[in-house]
């Protein structure tokens, strides 16, 4: 899109070169032919450094915006960026694509679905009502039960085995509410990338990003009824009991263990060998590694063993 037309869309009083723009994306990612936003003053340092050919700001906080970057001046920036989302969101499906590339080796149910544009590698076996949708890829030797389903442009890497009725790539829980509390959808224009050696279990459902990457990092395993929110990272080896989850952007370490019936805040940073007991409830970073948790609120499991004691004396 012309920057101008997006000006125009968001009702912008700018002026300005105009210049073409190809895509959204965050602040620290973003490209100069890629408009960015931000709605938080915490992330000034991130203005003052960005690529992006324009930022959605608000007037607030106009001032850090380089003078290489374009300044979209609105009164909701985050309320813009939702409406700006979906005129590049991609489309479900896309008729112009090739057909699919199947691997050497391959079994894929007459009963599946291999929308145009993906690619599935060698040895695969794909069971009854899987779909995998446009320009998704899924590597070799991996195992994909009846009835999952991998949204477009999600990776799924090789030696994975992914159980049935999960969703790989909906949309995460994104929305801006304005000042009457109407509710604006966010596009996920991101996708999920999930490594070598992963395997999922039934009833899962891993959210694609915002912009960038949803990523389940090699050798993850994840338990039934898990819930992984857009933007999350899950560091190699970790662990997801059933009925446990992440809320959006909150990155994991390696060989985390997360108990049954856990879950996390979003934008969390997890240490590496972090152990939560089952039900702990996660709401602040974990900076020290190697520690175990449990409870809610949140502590060192052996404080939280001497806490029960005293509350069942207090009981009697």
């Amino acid at each position: 899109m012309k920057l101008s037309a997006i000006a125009s869309i968001l009702e912008c009083k700018v002026n300005f070169k105009d210049i073409n723009i190809n895509g959204m994306n965050a602040l620290k990612d973003a490209k100069a032919d890629e408009v960015s936003f931000v709605a938080n003053s915490k992330y000034v340092k991130d203005i003052q450094t960005t690529k992006a050919g324009a930022v959605i700001v608000p007037d607030s906080l106009v001032e850090y915006v380089p003078e290489a970057c374009i300044a979209l001046v609105v009164e909701n920036s985050y309320w813009s960026m939702a409406i700006l989302s979906k005129y590049f969101a991609p489309p479900v499906e896309d008729e112009k694509l090739l057909d699919a590339l199947i691997g050497d080796g391959s079994k894929i149910s007459s009963k599946a679905e291999i929308a145009k544009g993906a690619k599935i590698g060698n040895n695969c076996t794909i069971l009854a009502h899987v779909y995998v949708g446009c320009e998704a890829v899924v590597g070799d030797n991996t195992i994909i039960y009846p009835n999952v389903t991998v949204y477009r442009d999600c990776h799924i890497g090789s030696d994975c085995i992914i159980h049935s009725n999960t969703a790989i790539g909906a949309d995460g829980f994104g929305f801006a509410t304005n000042a009457q509390g109407e509710h604006k959808k966010i596009y996920q224009n991101g996708n999920v990338i999930i490594e070598d050696d992963v395997e999922i279990g039934s009833n899962v459902s891993v959210d694609r990003a915002v912009f960038g990457s949803t990523l389940i990092k090699k050798g993850v395993r994840i338990d039934n009824l898990v819930q992984i929110g857009h933007n999350c990272e899950i560091g190699e080896y970790s662990v997801f009991v059933a009925q446990s989850g992440s809320a959006g952007s909150t990155k994991l370490g390696r060989n985390v263990v997360v108990g049954g019936q856990s879950a996390f805040a979003g934008h969390l940073e997890i240490a590496p060998f972090s152990t939560f007991a089952a039900r702990s409830g996660i709401t602040k970073n974990i900076t020290k590694s190697g520690l175990t948790f449990s409870g809610f609120p949140l502590m060192e499991h052996k404080l939280w063993l001497k806490l029960q004691v005293k509350i069942a004396r207090l009981l009697k």
